[in-house]
């Protein structure tokens, strides 16, 4: 049997689409163990009128709300053997589950999982899909690379051995974002084998709005420095560069009126924008929009590791 896990909180405009993955998903022996923290809207009530339905999915309830309580809860409540997470704003393969049982035999390794596909219903949407997967939006990620195979230091979602969790531990709970981030991270300074196919395939829809998206980037940023604290070796020039520049556009009104040079950089920065910006396929507005998002997750994600850096020097202290 295999064990599938789904943290929730009010999705029930995505619930569903989970629900009808799972049950008509092969293999058939396997459980969905559902986490919600807290929802207020009909994500319950759906999710319990499929439990009359069907006996292998089950509802648990996290009251600290957050992600790695959810998994960690799902995990001690579990009994099979891969353990699969999923997302409710992600749409899969129907062959999602069996890729993975494959790739697992294939690969003889501790953690696999496919790439991160986002796709998009606005233009706002398919820009951010765009942004946040180019060079220039989040560095040379493998995570983001539709075509490779092989060995990764990371993997969108993921699946894990059940053995992992004995020899490894289970996930932070002190990290609201970038859980994941640090499992993988730990799993592979402990020598675990982590594998991403690009067969293992699913879709995921980001952020509808610029708050919502530079909501989330901050968030990233803010945690992004616990986690190398932690996992030393994962430390990669793209988790640094955001918070220099931001630095440097702190810094720029002094900068300016020591030597008109300095302002060099940030054109440069708009330049470099403008060229990623117009490789961009899509509608004039898609464009627009993807000229605005780079700088927003770029200081989001700065601002946010400047102050996850200053946590981390405070409690030095």
């Amino acid at each position: 049997m295999i064990t599938v896990v789904c943290p929730v909180y009010n999705e029930e405009e995505f619930i569903e689409n989970v629900l009808k993955f799972f049950i008509e998903a092969k293999p058939d022996d396997k459980e969905l163990i559902i986490v919600d923290g807290g929802s207020t809207d009909r994500t319950l009530e759906i999710i319990l009128s499929w439990i009359k339905n069907y006996n292998n999915i089950k509802l648990l309830y996290n009251k600290n709300k957050f992600v790695p309580y959810a998994l960690n809860l799902a995990i001690k409540n579990s009994k099979g053997d891969p353990i699969i997470r999923l997302d409710a704003h992600t749409i899969y393969e129907k062959n999602y589950l069996e890729k993975i049982l494959e790739t697992f035999e294939k690969t003889n390794a501790d953690i696999v999982g496919g790439p991160m596909r986002k796709i998009g219903e606005s233009d706002f949407q398919l820009a951010v899909a765009y942004a946040t997967t180019s060079l220039f939006g989040i560095g040379d990620s493998k995570i983001h690379k539709i075509d490779y195979n092989g060995e990764s230091d990371h993997v969108y979602l993921g699946a894990w051995r059940r053995r992992l969790f004995d020899e490894i531990g289970c996930f932070d709970e002190k990290l609201v974002r970038n859980q994941d981030d640090e499992f993988h991270y730990r799993a592979k300074s402990f020598g675990k084998k982590i594998y991403l196919s690009s067969e293992i395939v699913s879709y995921y829809y980001p952020r509808k709005t610029f708050w919502g998206l530079c909501k989330q980037y901050f968030q990233y940023g803010l945690y992004k420095p616990l986690v190398l604290k932690k996992i030393k070796s994962e430390i990669k020039l793209r988790h640094l560069i955001p918070a220099l520049f931001t630095v440097y556009l702190i810094l720029l009104p002094i900068l300016i009126i020591l030597s008109e040079f300095f302002i060099i950089p940030l054109l440069l920065y708009f330049l470099i924008n403008l060229i990623f910006t117009l490789q961009n396929r899509g509608s004039f507005k898609q464009r627009f929009f993807t000229f605005i998002i780079y700088p927003i997750i770029h200081f989001a994600y700065g601002i946010g590791s400047i102050l996850g850096i200053g946590k981390i020097f405070k409690k030095s202290f």
